[in-house]
């Protein structure tokens, strides 16, 4: 699993799940990813992870909302 951390020109740099930063090229990326999207390796690409990127999003809001909690 990749998350897209930020996109520059032609490449997607990524945060793998050690949280070291990958390049991939953008060309095996869908058309629609963009910085935060969650990918997993498909055969010769990358597809977006709905799932994972929703479960990702949830947890997060969660963290900032509990730094608001009296």
């Amino acid at each position: 699993m990749l998350i897209i951390d930020r996109l520059e020109g032609d490449i997607a740099v990524c945060e793998d799940e050690e949280r070291r930063m990958v390049e991939i090229p953008r060309r095996l990326l869908p058309a629609d990813a963009e910085p935060g999207s969650v990918l997993t390796p498909d055969g010769e690409g990358y597809r977006l992870d709905a799932a994972a990127e929703a479960q990702r999003r949830e947890r997060i809001r969660r963290l900032q909302d509990s730094l608001w909690e009296e």
